[in-house]
């Protein structure tokens, strides 16, 4: 009973997939004729004559023959399932072991990012702090060069009205020991007049009118010619220091404003030197910032000078 029950499902079984089987041929008949060659009637009248001749071989067919024939295909069936089986086992194992490689490769790379994310966010903070400690730095500078500023141009105004003023004295020394030297000349004239209508002092003289050196003897002149000639003398070395005062105190004014304009000069390059350091240390510190080297600071320019 179990055998005719088994034989008789295996039966259906081969009749279901021969079945299919045919159907599917039949379809791919239909697929592969042109069908503008043979219209749909005849191919449907084909079709119903193929059915009924593959009914009567059934039937006139073995049924031992029919059941190896389907054991064998269904034998084939299950061979190529199971090995179907295994490719797609194997393809899920391989695909598993790539996942988790990749898996493993994303897990690295989101730790290598992580780590730059921290080293990243940490050098972010340090160059913040770094920032604003050359934001300070520079403030301070600034402050600094600001009253280094201040006080150099005081001391430079301070300097100039000094240089304008020994300058304005030297020019009145200057005035006043012409007008001395041209009133000591015409006083000289005077005197020399006076003693050339004296025939006593008139010997004194040379006809150029500069004194001789010969000794006269104190014997054959008279009180009074001695006396006139010594007070001429004591004017004369008067005058003569008095003169000599005058220009010593022009020598000294010069030298006065000499070193004025050396003071003026040297408190010119402080000043540009200290603009240079600033401008220099500001532009390093810009630069260190964003990460590029430094400009080299402009050349210190020379003070014009200032004729005496």
């Amino acid at each position: 009973m179990m055998e005719e029950i088994s034989i008789m499902v295996a039966y259906d079984a081969h009749v279901f997939s021969q079945l299919h089987d045919e159907d599917f041929l039949t379809s791919l008949v239909a697929i592969s004729k042109p069908r503008s060659l043979v219209p749909t009637k005849k191919l449907k009248k084909y079709e119903k004559e193929y059915q009924t001749m593959r009914e009567s071989q059934l039937q006139q067919e073995d049924p031992m023959d029919r059941y190896k024939r389907e054991n064998r295909r269904l034998q084939e069936a299950s061979m190529r399932l199971e090995q179907e089986n295994d490719d797609l086992a194997h393809e899920l194992v391989t695909s598993k072991i790539a996942l988790r490689n990749d898996l493993d490769q994303a897990e690295d790379k989101a730790d290598v990012l992580n780590k730059e994310l921290l080293l990243t966010k940490q050098r972010l903070v340090e160059t913040e702090e770094e920032k604003r400690k050359q934001e300070e730095e520079t403030t301070q500078l600034k402050e600094v060069f600001r009253k280094q500023l201040e006080k150099a141009e005081y001391e430079i105004k301070k300097t100039t009205a000094i240089i304008a003023e020994y300058k304005q004295i030297c020019s009145q020394l200057s005035t006043r020991l012409e007008k001395q030297q041209a009133a000591s000349k015409e006083e000289l004239e005077v005197v020399k007049g006076k003693m050339m209508t004296c025939k006593h002092c008139s010997d004194i003289f040379s006809k150029e009118g500069a004194l001789k050196l010969a000794a006269i003897s104190r014997e054959d002149q008279g009180i009074e010619a001695d006396d006139e000639k010594d007070s001429l003398k004591k004017q004369l070395r008067e005058m003569e220091l008095e003169l000599a005062q005058t220009k010593l105190q022009l020598v000294e004014a010069k030298c006065k404003i000499q070193e004025l304009e050396h003071q003026r000069g040297a408190l010119m390059n402080e000043i540009q030197a200290a603009k240079n350091s600033w401008f220099s240390k500001t532009l390093n510190s810009i630069k260190t910032a964003t990460g590029t080297q430094p400009l080299q600071p402009p050349q210190a320019a020379q003070p014009p000078k200032e004729s005496t």
